[in-house]
């Protein structure tokens, strides 16, 4: 971004500025992505400044004003990056090694809690600590000590205050922790609270009544942000430099993409590339874009994909028909690229999300059961190709009909969730996980042998015992116990599945509580 800047600076004309223009919007979305509050405003507002000179009209270079504004909101970004930066330096990534994987502790950020009777939060905090998110408790008329870093994660008890005294509270705390996270705590469901807590800079509100668990699985979301896939679009243009134009657009936000330049060659394409939404011209030799939209939705596996057509069509009773025969949204050439980016990213979203609900198991958010045993069979492919190991685990939560017989089905769903979020905090990106059925999980585990998985599976289970799940005014212990086949012991994923299940049927007739290697 401040390349294209200094860019600008040396040859100020309407196609630099464009360039500049669209760094700025790929910045934003990153740091959106990444969930960098501060950031993220101090790029929206340099963003939102950008695009209001964002037109055919204005000439260039800019006048003055408006090119020593630009420079100073540039400088201060790039000020406030890289105190970020410095920042966070030295949170070394502890999760255990793609080849050589062992029992790791969890990457956190500093959590503290401000309130004013610590005996409230006590439950809170005994839960954040056993998922690894040790919370210090301070009340409002302490302050923080300098060892809070510049980027705390902050949870304001804001319903121990009077409300007079929230807005220069919290906007004290968000001027000296510009990089941090402000959650606030026990708001109000009414408008005026949530107005003044989230104007005063509370990045967001739990309200009211908001059960620890859940409390919980949001911070736990703030603290394991993961590199997404990136957006995968295929393009399908004629015209090699329309379509070269709309590729680079594209990979200035991290958008990776796909030319076809044949609409007859589309269904391959779609196949061999597998993207998230196509762009699609209106007009091609040989084949109309909306004669090639009607052909892919033929095709039951490419019915939700988005399509988006681009053409220099004007007239609305054809854009209608267009939309009515496959298509989802239609932009006109020539076309504004920082808005083709957030059209692609909000479709592609979407598209996500409803994939999302089909393939993840509600209740936890992981695999289930179907795209679990679809996800093991081709890492297993992937890995009998490189010759190395993979390691299948089947675990499930000991003696759960009591559990749910004693305290209910939301309690049993929330130690569901508990050992779900203790998983998916301890193991890899790569790893396979899977909500099986019921309490019961797959897990695998590829470049892992067998000994590496029982020390990996082991800890966790040991962990998961010490967790305090709360019912009314006590608490009370679950238990877990496993069973590991390994590849290439066994060929393929129903015999892996098969051996895994088998031995953990031994790990309950041994005792439960265990983890029993098929090897042993």
């Amino acid at each position: 971004m401040s390349n294209t800047w200094l860019r600008y600076q040396a040859l100020p004309s309407f196609e630099s500025f464009v360039e500049l223009a669209v760094s700025i919007n790929s910045f934003t979305e990153f740091l959106i992505d990444k969930g960098i509050t501060a950031l993220h405003h101090a790029s929206h507002q340099l963003e939102q400044v950008t695009l209001t000179l964002f037109n055919t009209d204005v000439k260039h270079p800019l006048p003055q004003d408006a090119l020593d504004d630009l420079n100073e909101r540039v400088l201060a970004l790039g000020r406030m990056a890289h105190t970020h930066a410095t920042a966070t330096a030295d949170l070394a990534d502890r999760r255990h090694d793609l080849q050589c994987p062992t029992a790791h502790d969890l990457r956190i950020s500093q959590t503290w809690l401000i309130g004013h009777d610590q005996a409230t939060w006590s439950g809170l905090q005994a839960q954040l600590g056993y998922f690894g998110m040790n919370s210090t408790f301070i009340t409002w008329d302490q302050p923080l000590p300098e060892s809070a870093g510049v980027a705390p994660l902050l949870l304001l008890d804001l319903s121990c205050l009077p409300e007079a005294e929230w807005s220069s509270r919290i906007q004290t705390l968000r001027q000296r922790f510009a990089m941090g996270q402000l959650i606030g705590l026990g708001v109000h469901s009414d408008f005026e609270q949530l107005q003044q807590a989230l104007r005063a800079g509370c990045d967001n509100c739990l309200l009211e009544g908001t059960p620890s668990h859940a409390i919980v699985e949001h911070i736990m979301e703030l603290n394991e942000r993961h590199d997404q896939e990136a957006y995968r679009v295929l393009i399908v243009e004629d015209s090699k430099t329309a379509s070269h134009l709309i590729r680079r657009t594209l990979e200035e936000n991290q958008i990776v993409s796909e030319v076809v330049n044949d609409p007859r060659q589309v269904l391959n394409a779609l196949r061999q590339f597998n993207p998230d939404l196509i762009l699609m011209d209106m007009y091609m030799p040989n084949c109309t874009g909306v004669e090639a939209a009607r052909i892919i939705r033929q095709h039951g596996e490419f019915l939700s994909t988005p399509i988006v057509y681009l053409s220099g069509e004007t007239n609305v009773a054809l854009q209608v028909d267009a939309m009515r025969l496959g298509g989802d949204h239609f932009l006109t050439k020539p076309f504004n690229p920082v808005f083709l980016n957030a059209i692609v990213k909000s479709k592609i979203e979407r598209y996500r999300a409803l994939r999302r609900t089909m393939y993840h198991d509600s209740l936890t958010g992981l695999l289930n059961h179907s795209s679990g045993k679809n996800t093991l069979d081709m890492v297993l492919s992937s890995v009998a190709h490189e010759g190395g190991f993979l390691s299948v685990v089947m675990m499930d939560i000991d003696h759960f009909k009591q559990v749910n017989d004693t305290y209910g089905h939301p309690v049993g769903d929330q130690v569901i969730r508990s050992l779900s979020w203790l998983l998916k905090q301890r193991l890899r990106k790569q790893d396979i996980l899977c909500r099986y059925g019921g309490e019961e999980f797959l897990i695998g585990l590829p470049h892992t042998d067998a000994e590496q998985a029982f020390a990996i599976m082991d800890r966790i289970r040991q962990d998961f015992s010490q967790i305090r799940h709360p019912y009314r005014d006590r608490h009370f212990h679950a238990t877990a116990s496993g069973g590991i086949a390994t590849y290439p012991l066994y060929q393929n994923g129903d015999s892996l599945i098969k051996a895994a299940d088998e031995a953990l049927y031994q790990a309950k007739h041994d005792g439960r509580n265990r983890i029993h290697n098929d090897e042993d």
